[in-house]
């Protein structure tokens, strides 16, 4: 078996990639809403913080109740219990990347984490 695994996310549907690629220690998805859409459903969670990366375009997202406007290369971070609804600009559809991890689950990470040779 193979230690890794590809895949190419093209397109404007969701995808979810935890299956496609095998994860075993995050959920990803490569999402798209056209201009004026949003996440039907206000939403948390019982342990996975996300973490969205606005890849293109304009929306914004409602936190428990406040409106937090989102951009091009902005990073967000949401804890679990946080109320959530994300929506794409009236004016500009948005592409994002949505990883979700458990909180408080990461021990090492970077250059500690690294086993060279």
């Amino acid at each position: 078996m193979s230690n890794y695994s590809k895949t190419n996310a093209t397109g404007t549907e969701r995808i979810e990639l935890h299956d496609i690629l095998g994860l075993t220690g995050a959920e990803v998805s490569v999402n798209y809403m056209p201009a004026g859409a949003g996440v039907p459903f206000v939403h948390a969670h019982k342990q996975n913080e996300e973490i969205y990366v606005i890849l293109e375009g304009r929306g914004s997202m409602v936190i428990d109740g406040e409106k937090v406007e989102l951009n091009a290369n902005d990073f967000l971070r949401v804890s679990p219990e946080a109320k959530r609804q994300l929506s794409a600009a009236a004016d500009s559809p948005i592409r994002y990347l949505c990883i979700q991890v458990k909180a408080g689950s990461l021990d090492e990470y970077t250059a500690n984490d690294a086993l060279l040779g």
